[in-house]
């Protein structure tokens, strides 16, 4: 049997710059940022304070008060955008097998947050929570959370590798349709902003004081963000027979280890460019074939010349005449929720004819000298998109999606 083709047919979205898909993509397209000061908690001690927080999240305004005391802030999130996810795929009245649907979800350090509001209101001795409370917040809980609210008897799955985590759980979810196992996947994943992770990335000093600008000669570091993005993969036969609406069709992933270092990536780009290839190679298409790459584009010293060294490793010379962007100077990096925001962002890029750009881009950098959109959207019909997340660890993902043909 010929290997199931894979499409995208529904699509939700959590983010600092949209409460949905649909304002998400206007914000990005219209350059707007949602990096600004961090009230979530206190950052006054830290030498940066912005982020790309959620600022207007209410728990209350999608799920009853009764259900919000196990949930994190990133299972808020993230179960947000599967509600829009599976209202948009047109499975809002239940999945048609719910014992061939996964949920793959990617981790990342969500539940850390409301570990660190217990911990201080028990050293303030103003807690009245059981310590059983912290047993809702495992990596795995969004990914449980999903399968016992829809009622989805399929396998489940919950992909860690850091900042590439959900780039790796679409892969999967693809794997596994194309294979026949599942029919359906639901997969993608959230994250939201803590005060560890915070004081992490200063004490790492690689946060830049202002809105990160990915590319940029004088860029300083990233800019943290939180948000949610969630997918609804398919094979492709049986959404056309349902008459579904179909955003993109998955074509293919790569990943690999750089085998180098526990936060700084390999110095010649090898492993980033090896999961490229590998994600190029398994779509069946060529390097001539890619019109445009979602970048990982994180905006610190290291990463984006590195990101730039692989790809030219790939595409040699037809390199400089791909275009390229980071929506990270939109919605800031939003770590484990990064990749699936990436792709989506790539499959709205194909429906929407324009590009969107990367912001707050002051000088260019010869060390990042690719065809970047810089700070406005440019008119441009593509079909075939590159999205790239790559992680602490050496960890690398590519995924390519493309118009349906």
């Amino acid at each position: 049997m010929l290997p199931r083709r894979v499409a995208v047919t529904g699509m939700g979205v959590v983010s600092a710059i949209g409460r949905n898909r649909e304002e998400f993509w206007q914000a990005l397209i219209t350059g707007q940022t949602g990096i600004g000061p961090v009230d979530l908690f206190d950052p006054s001690g830290f030498r940066v304070q912005i982020a790309a927080q959620v600022r207007w999240l209410q728990g209350t305004d999608y799920f009853p008060r009764r259900e919000l005391g196990r949930l994190s802030r990133a299972d808020l999130l993230g179960l947000i955008a599967v509600r829009e996810a599976v209202q948009d795929g047109g499975w809002s009245k239940g999945f048609e097998t719910p014992e061939r649907t996964a949920v793959i979800m990617g981790a990342g350090a969500g539940g850390i947050y409301p570990t660190e509001i217990y911990r201080q209101e028990l050293y303030r001795r103003q807690t009245k929570r059981h310590p059983s409370y912290l047993l809702s917040f495992p990596f795995c809980s969004l990914t449980d959370q999903v399968g016992n609210r829809y009622g989805l008897t399929g396998p489940r799955a919950t992909v860690d590798t850091a900042c590439s985590s959900t780039v790796t759980a679409i892969g999967l979810g693809f794997d596994w349709i194309r294979e026949g196992r599942v029919d359906l996947a639901v997969t993608g994943g959230s994250e939201s902003l803590s005060q560890l992770t915070f004081s992490g990335f200063n004490a790492l000093k690689a946060l830049d004081p202002q809105p990160c600008r990915p590319f940029d000669r004088r860029r300083q570091g990233l800019s943290l963000g939180e948000g949610a993005g969630v997918l609804i993969l398919e094979s492709l036969d049986k959404a056309q027979a349902r008459g579904a609406r179909i955003y993109g069709e998955v074509l293919g992933y790569g990943t690999s280890g750089d085998a180098h270092h526990i936060t700084a990536p390999h110095p010649d780009g090898y492993g980033a460019a090896l999961s490229m290839q590998r994600a190029i190679s398994q779509a069946g298409i060529t390097e001539a074939d890619v019109e445009f790459i979602s970048a990982h584009g994180t905006a610190t010293l290291v990463n984006d010349p590195i990101e730039t060294k692989a790809v030219k490793r790939v595409f040699g010379p037809r390199a400089y005449g791909i275009p390229i962007t980071s929506i990270k100077s939109s919605i800031g990096h939003c770590l484990g929720a990064a990749g699936v925001l990436g792709v989506q962002a790539a499959l709205l890029t194909i429906g929407g004819g324009k590009l969107p750009p990367t912001l707050h881009f002051q000088e260019r950098d010869p060390a990042c000298d690719l065809d970047v959109v810089f700070n406005q959207a440019r008119e441009k019909s593509v079909s075939t998109v590159l999205c790239n997340a790559f992680a602490f660890g050496g960890n690398n993902s590519s995924l390519i999606v493309a118009r349906v043909r």
